[in-house]
C-alpha cells in the first residue's frame, strides 16, 4: 500500500486518508498533519489533477470557496470554545508546496506571542513543521478535537439544507 501522503486527494477519494474529517460539497475537510496551532485544518479538493482554483469551472470554484468558509466557521467555533486565547481564523490558498488545490484554515491564538500574532503562520519557525514537538504531530492526543470538529461540521452542514447532506 502506498503512503497516503503521496496522493492526498486520491487517498481521500478511496477512504484511505486518515486525516479526513468529513466530505464536503467540493472537497474534504482534513486535520493538519501538525497541530502546533490546535484546530489547524485544510480543505482538499475532491477533483484529481486540479492545482489552482482557476482550474475548476466557476460554479465549482464557488462551491470550493463556500466549503472553505464552512470549515473556517467550524474551526472558529470549536477553537473559541476550547481556548480562551483564541483570536481569529486565517484562510489561505497558496499552492506553493503541494501541487493540488487546497485551502489552509489556521486558528490564531493570543498565546502565539507578539512576534507571531500579527504575521502569517508561514513565518512561524520552520521546525514546527519539519521537526515538530511530539504532542503537536497529529495523533490520538487529538481525538477529542477531531470529534468536536466533526460534530461542528455536521451541525453546520445540517443547517444548510439540501446543499450538503
Amino acid at each position: 500500500m502506498t503512503d497516503w501522503r503521496r496522493d492526498r486527494v486520491g487517498a481521500a477519494l478511496r477512504g484511505e486518508n486518515p486525516t479526513v474529517l468529513r466530505r464536503l460539497e467540493a472537497g474534504f475537510a482534513v486535520m493538519g498533519d501538525v497541530q502546533f496551532l490546535p484546530g489547524y485544518c485544510v480543505l482538499v479538493t475532491d477533483t484529481p489533477g486540479v492545482d489552482r482554483l482557476t482550474d475548476l469551472p466557476r460554479p465549482r470554484r464557488i462551491e470550493f470557496l463556500a466549503d472553505m468558509e464552512l470549515l473556517g466557521e467550524a474551526v472558529q467555533r470549536v477553537c473559541a470554545r476550547r481556548d480562551p486565547g483564541f483570536r481569529r481564523i486565517n484562510l489561505e490558498i497558496q499552492g506553493n508546496h503541494d501541487a493540488f488545490l487546497h485551502a489552509h484554515v489556521w486558528p490564531r491564538y493570543e498565546w502565539e506571542g507578539p512576534e507571531h500574532t500579527w504575521r502569517p503562520v508561514a513565518l512561524h519557525p520552520i521546525e514546527r513543521w519539519r521537526a515538530p514537538e511530539p504532542d503537536t504531530v497529529l495523533g490520538p492526543q487529538h481525538d477529542d478535537l477531531r470529534r468536536e470538529l466533526v460534530a461542528e461540521l455536521d451541525r453546520l452542514v445540517q443547517g444548510l439544507g439540501p446543499r450538503l447532506s
